[in-house]
């Protein structure tokens, strides 16, 4: 965050960028994963994750798979599976539960999923390596036979074609509804990152749901900036999906350009992130001369500038709280040891401001106060 001294490993360093996190679950963590990258994060939730009320549609289903087992499970997520199991055992369920899927054949849609039934301690049958729904629905109906019962885990959203093609198959499905998504309660902080996203003022967003794919778009076409956003995350702005159920809900928005990482986990998320901002760079102007920052250096007006790892960590800086000051304690405490001299942070700016060459002008010195990168 601005103002506050990072420590990063400079080989995988997101000093200078800023990007978007559109998730409500888990983006603390993916915060933390950025920032101590030295990210700035700029958090705009798309997305509300709600519990279905325990006392009513979920316990109803609860009690009728206890009284008729299913014979085969579909466990969409590990959220929902551990919830579900949680909430059985708050009733007093949990070992009923328990005993009626012991005989099914359950189907996982990834390892999240397939890692709480374990820990549950039941068997999992088969697992969808892709983690698409259409690999489960094709991993059901391999052994489906018609009028058997499936339990289907819904994950957040209805999902009609899934149940019509096991119901198409023979299946008697019974859905339970453990969580919901929905638009979020208040809309200005998505709304903020969504103006950020239109005039490029981030370097990428992340997706961990398609729901917040969609919803997303659903905000920006409200806004009327819709296609400004497209325009964004098809260009400078790189649109970041968990895995490949993001990918195509961005795909069907209208997003054609994603990164996807080869795991489908928030680490490798982020791992394939940093790899493409560093292949990209980021674009900002100084003075007005375009500049790239690259990951040991900089692209000024086109020509590639190396620069040393104190130059590279002091534009960093400015990069990342601009067009705001910084101290030049700030900058000592952010670069180098807080016993060194001021005079070495200015000695240091010095050389970087000719590295630049004309967009160095644009690194001013406010008096009193510190440095600034002005546009």
């Amino acid at each position: 965050m601005n103002g506050v001294a990072t420590t990063v490993d400079h080989g995988d360093s997101l000093a200078g960028f800023t990007i978007g996190i559109t998730a409500d679950r888990r983006w603390e963590e993916q915060a933390s994963l950025l920032e101590r990258r030295g990210a700035t994060v700029l958090h705009g939730p798309t997305i509300r994750t709600l519990p279905v009320d325990s006392g009513s549609s979920l316990r109803d289903v609860t009690d009728t798979i206890i009284l008729s087992p299913p014979d085969v499970v579909v466990a969409n997520t590990g959220i929902g599976m551990r919830a579900w199991f949680a909430a059985a055992e708050s009733w007093g369920l949990g070992d009923a539960l328990l005993g009626a899927l012991a005989e099914s054949r359950i189907i996982a849609r990834g390892p999240k999923a397939s890692s709480a039934v374990h820990q549950a301690g039941l068997e999992v049958a088969s697992r969808a390596l892709s983690e698409r729904m259409d690999e489960v629905l094709d991993l059901v109906r391999e052994q489906l036979v018609p009028g058997q019962i499936v339990a289907f885990q819904r994950h957040g959203e209805d999902s009609p074609d899934a149940i019509a093609r096991l119901v198409d198959g023979g299946a008697r499905v019974v859905e339970v509804p453990v969580y919901r998504w929905i638009m979020p309660e208040d809309v200005a902080a998505a709304t903020t990152l969504l103006a950020a996203i239109a005039a490029q003022q981030v370097q990428a967003v992340t997706f961990t749901s398609a729901p917040a794919v969609r919803n997303c778009m659903a905000i920006a076409d409200d806004l009327g900036i819709g296609e400004t956003v497209r325009a964004a995350l098809n260009g400078p702005v790189i649109a970041t999906m968990v895995g490949p159920v993001c990918a195509a809900a961005a795909e069907d928005c209208g997003i054609k350009s994603c990164v996807v990482p080869g795991s489908f986990r928030l680490g490798p998320m982020i791992r394939a992130l940093t790899e493409a901002l560093h292949d990209r760079g980021v674009r900002l102007s100084a003075n007005g001369v375009p500049i790239g920052l690259t990951q040991t250096g900089v692209v000024v007006d086109g020509a590639t500038i190396g620069l040393s790892e104190r130059e590279h960590a002091l534009f960093c800086e400015l990069v990342r709280n601009r067009p705001g000051v910084v101290s030049k304690s700030d900058l000592r405490d952010a670069v180098w040891e807080p016993s060194t001299d001021d005079h070495v942070v200015e000695v240091t700016m010095g050389r970087l401001r000719k590295r630049l060459g004309a967009a160095g002008e644009g690194i001013v010195s406010v008096p009193r106060r510190g440095y600034a990168l002005r546009p």
